[in-house]
C-alpha cells in the first residue's frame, strides 16, 4: 500500500451524492474546485497500511465526522456555485 490521504476518498463519494441534488454546473472543474476547497477544510486522514485504512472506514462511521464532513462540502458547494471559475 502507499501513503493515500483517505479524506480524498471520503468527499469524493459523498459529492457524487450531495451534488446531485444541486443546481449547479458539474462539469469537473467545478467539481474539482468544490473537492479542493472541503478537503483544505477538513483534517487529513493519511492511511499507509491495510489496518490503517479500516480504522479510518471504521471512523467515517461516526455521526459527527459524517456531519462534519457533509457541512464543508456544503459550504464549498456554495462558494463555487457563486464564483465558477470557468
Amino acid at each position: 500500500m502507499k501513503l493515500h490521504n483517505y479524506m480524498e476518498d471520503i468527499v469524493s463519494n459523498n459529492l457524487e451524492i450531495i451534488m446531485e441534488r444541486e443546481e449547479m454546473c458539474k462539469c469537473e472543474k467545478c467539481r474539482l474546485d468544490v473537492m479542493a476547497l472541503a478537503l483544505n477544510r477538513l483534517p487529513p486522514k493519511y492511511v499507509v497500511t491495510h489496518k490503517g485504512g479500516i480504522y479510518t472506514r471504521l471512523e467515517e462511521l461516526e455521526l459527527q465526522f459524517r456531519a462534519d464532513v457533509i457541512k464543508e462540502i456544503v459550504k464549498a458547494i456554495e462558494v463555487v456555485k457563486k464564483n465558477p471559475q470557468h
